[in-house]
């Protein structure tokens, strides 16, 4: 059974009932189908007329046609479509979106493959080394408030509770990023690509380091030069990629392969062989304009 909501949407449809004439075409249709030139011998209406009652009828999806070779060549005969109809005077509200959020450390990171310059700090001191890539792998790492790295990526596990019966309808990563250059420079391009699960959705270009000025969040005793970076926002929904809600991928959320069971990895790059190859450079909670870590939001 056809359910049709009461209301100004399905006006076509309630506009077919309320002719007397329409009416009697479809008690003529209930027994078989009739061609446009019985229907108008049968009411009595010249064929034209019953043409345009048709033609509403078929926009409403009251009523099918098809053409057929007659007598006199082609015929066009009408059929009944619909068998009953349920009208809902109670419109159903949609389901509320549901949503979960969850914050990602810089340091939580599960893989990496870097190259100088790069280190990382955590609230209060240097962890490691500086430009040595082998302290990625300290365990104080998860400590890391503020990473940067001259090319390579870093990737995240993000956590994933959507349960058999769920879908992803859309996921929105929020996370404080720019170029890495010695020291600093504010006019130092960097491409950085963001991908999930190994399917690149977007490259963003980020048009230096900055460290001209301290970071609002940065602490005082961190002067290596880069201060703060600029809040991107990545979301991957059913129509494509968008960065701080601009198109730039067509990239869906359907892609991506999400799913309950399935694990979710997000990778921040700068590849070697990009047009420019500034660097990344990442501020977590306590460090540069935004006191937050890689921010998530799964809305299913």
């Amino acid at each position: 059974m056809t359910a049709i909501e009461v209301n100004g949407d399905n006006m076509a449809f309630f506009e077919c009932l309320s002719s007397a004439t329409r009416v009697k075409i479809i008690e003529l249709l209930n027994d078989r189908s009739l061609n446009i030139g019985e229907l108008a011998e049968l009411l009595g209406v010249s064929s034209a007329i019953v043409t345009k009652h048709i033609q509403k009828m078929e926009q409403a999806g009251i009523v099918a046609t098809e053409s057929a070779t007659g007598k006199r060549g082609m015929q066009k005969v009408c059929s009944l479509q619909l068998d009953s109809v349920q009208l809902m005077f109670r419109q159903s509200k949609p389901a509320a979106q549901r949503s979960y959020a969850a914050s990602i450390p810089l340091g939580q990171y599960i893989a990496w493959d870097i190259k100088p310059t790069c280190g990382m700090v955590s609230e209060q001191k240097l962890i490691g080394m500086l430009d040595d890539p082998r302290y990625f792998a300290d365990p104080e790492r998860v400590q890391a408030r503020h990473i940067w790295f001259g090319s390579g990526y870093v990737e995240y596990r993000l956590p994933n509770f959507l349960l058999s019966n769920q879908s992803l309808k859309r996921l929105e990563i929020a996370l404080e990023v720019a170029s890495e250059a010695p020291g600093y420079n504010e006019q130092w391009p960097s491409d950085i690509t963001f991908s999930i699960n190994g399917i690149e959705l977007a490259t963003w270009t980020s048009p230096g380091d900055f460290g001209s000025k301290k970071g609002v969040y940065t602490p005082q005793h961190f002067n290596f030069g880069s201060q703060y970076g600029l809040l991107k926002t990545l979301s991957v929904t059913e129509e494509g990629t968008f960065i701080d809600g601009v198109y730039v991928s067509p990239v869906t959320i359907g892609q991506i392969g999400i799913a309950f069971g399935k694990d979710v990895l997000f990778r921040i790059a700068c590849h070697e062989a990009a047009e420019h190859c500034g660097g990344v450079s990442l501020y977590g909670r306590g460090y540069g304009n935004y006191d937050q870590d890689i921010e998530v939001k799964m809305f299913y």
